[in-house]
């Protein structure tokens, strides 16, 4: 399988910029999960990807970047509306199949690197041109077409808060009043064991009609005893759907989920399309949407999705709050001021089991005549800490990252950057003290300043990171932000998507549903 570190390597080799095609090699490796044949090299098995570079040096790492670089070269070129010929391309190549030769390219340069084997024949003068004429490129361009049917299903650059929303929940509310009044669907239970690719399994069979009545897999491939892949594609959709890593196995937490009663899911939309309406009207030209429970952010402009950004929110003792209010402010290489409920929670246990636990994180202790302490002069042992003030130096270590985002709020929380990155992989992500942490902030920071506030570009965020100075830009417009809680939504696509409702305000334990409860900032 092609891992997400292999998927990053892959692209960080080739220096992939552009959001479009790394969304679409990020999708693909990371999340599709490319499955590999086997190929005999010698007395070891690899991945058949390997022969894929069969040039001199196949082996060498350094090779297999030269065949990115020249691969992804169409990817990098100043002007992708230019499809003439050049020296990028071979005669007849245009730069929409010299793009998806590149995204082929990264693919499989992942999973060399994700075995770290390789081997090949010195069969040809170039790298590139090994890949272009490889006897098996073809079936590989097969199946990146076949994956990305089934990712186009589930892409779309529609607003969860949107009167579009609110018509296709309705809709899928008539689509599981009628899987309800069917039965339902079957439950799949393996007690321990997970079935997967190559499963044989006679609850194979439950699970075929379980993704046939949620309308991921065809009806026509309802019978089978064998996992295959239209089943591995199917499980994927639904993992996708209901935010959990599509590697297209089903263990406990996936039969957690498809277990879920039908009557349940049906709640849950009618619920949601309480919110979703009350949400739907003038928003803002411009916006920011942080959905808690889906952990995800859009940056919305002119109706349409701009950019969808992983976060993670508050844990379920300190949720991130409902509110709607507006930015108003960017901090870059921030300080962090630690909130008084962080010093009792966290840094005061920590403190009392590492004595040198501020040190190593440059946090300076204050009083409030802005004198600086040592930690030896606080009794750690009592609540004294609490009423002295404690900042974070400015760096690689500093917990807000790179920048801040302020917005009005009484709450003391904001948006931003994190130097703890590997949280963005996890499935659960209700991590943080209220505070909505951004992936890829700085393409969010951008686009703000881009919007609002003239002379500012990516490269102006970059080199104002870089400088390691305290800057702050006040916005000339305010742009408006949402914090909202949406655990059911349905798309133009016709997918229905659903979150785990993290914070118990859905109402379906028995208890009064919660409507949107927006608070005005």
């Amino acid at each position: 399988m092609i891992g997400r570190c292999g998927a990053r390597v892959a692209m960080g080799l080739v220096g992939i910029e552009c959001s479009a095609v790394t969304g679409e090699i990020s999708a693909l490796a990371a999340c599709m999960s490319v499955s590999l044949p086997m190929k005999q090299v010698g007395h070891e098995f690899v991945p058949e990807s390997q022969a894929l570079l069969p040039c001199p040096g196949a082996g060498d790492t350094a090779n297999q970047k030269s065949v990115m670089r020249e691969a992804s070269r169409p990817l990098r070129e100043p002007h992708p509306g230019d499809y003439s010929v050049n020296r990028n391309f071979a005669a007849g190549e245009t730069r929409s199949t010299a793009c998806r030769l590149a995204v082929v390219a990264a693919l499989l340069l992942a999973s060399s690197l994700s075995a770290g084997l390789s081997a090949g024949p010195a069969l040809a003068e170039s790298p590139l041109e090994a890949l272009r004429n490889y006897q098996q490129h073809e079936e590989w361009e097969s199946k990146l077409d076949d994956t990305m049917k089934n990712l186009d299903q589930i892409r779309t650059h529609q607003p969860t808060l949107s009167p579009s929303t609110v018509t296709y929940i309705e809709q899928a509310i008539h689509q599981y009043q009628q899987i309800v009044s069917n039965g339902g669907w079957a439950e799949v239970s393996t007690p321990g064991r997970s079935l997967k690719l190559g499963s044989w399994d006679g609850a194979v069979v439950a699970l075929r009609h379980r993704l046939v009545s949620s309308g991921d897999l065809s009806a026509d491939k309802i019978s089978g005893q064998r996992f295959d892949g239209d089943v591995d594609a199917a499980v994927r959709h639904f993992q996708i759907r209901h935010g959990l890593t599509p590697d297209g196995v089903v263990g406990p937490v996936v039969q957690s989920v498809m277990n879920v009663p039908a009557a349940v899911r049906l709640r849950q939309l009618q619920t949601n399309l309480v919110r979703v309406r009350a949400m739907s009207g003038y928003l803002g030209d411009t916006y920011v949407m942080v959905n808690i429970p889906a952990a995800e952010i859009e940056a919305v402009d002119n109706g349409v999705v701009r950019s969808r950004h992983t976060a993670v929110v508050g844990k379920i003792d300190r949720q991130t709050p409902i509110l709607a209010s507006k930015i108003y402010q960017l901090n870059f290489n921030p300080f962090w001021t630690v909130p008084v409920s962080i010093i009792r929670k966290d840094l005061i246990p920590k403190m009392k089991r590492d004595p040198k636990y501020l040190a190593k994180n440059h946090i300076r202790i204050y009083d409030w005549h802005g004198n600086e302490l040592q930690a030896t002069d606080v009794d750690w042992n009592t609540d004294d800490a609490t009423k002295l003030r404690f900042r974070q130096d400015p760096g690689a270590d500093n917990s807000l990252g790179s920048v801040r985002i302020n917005f009005h709020n009484k709450y003391q929380v904001y948006l931003h950057d994190t130097p703890s990155k590997s949280l963005f992989t996890r499935d659960y992500r209700f991590d943080s003290s209220g505070c909505v942490r951004v992936q890829n902030v700085r393409d969010m920071v951008t686009w703000l300043l881009e919007t609002t506030t003239p002379d500012w570009d990516r490269a102006r965020v970059d080199s104002t990171i870089a400088s390691g100075e305290r800057v702050d830009v006040t916005l000339d417009n305010e742009v408006p932000l949402y914090l909202a809680y949406v655990t059911a939504w349905a798309t133009d696509k016709g997918v229905v998507n659903f979150r785990e409702d993290i914070y118990n305000r859905d109402g379906l334990n028995g208890s009064e549903i919660e409507g949107p409860q927006i608070v005005l900032q």
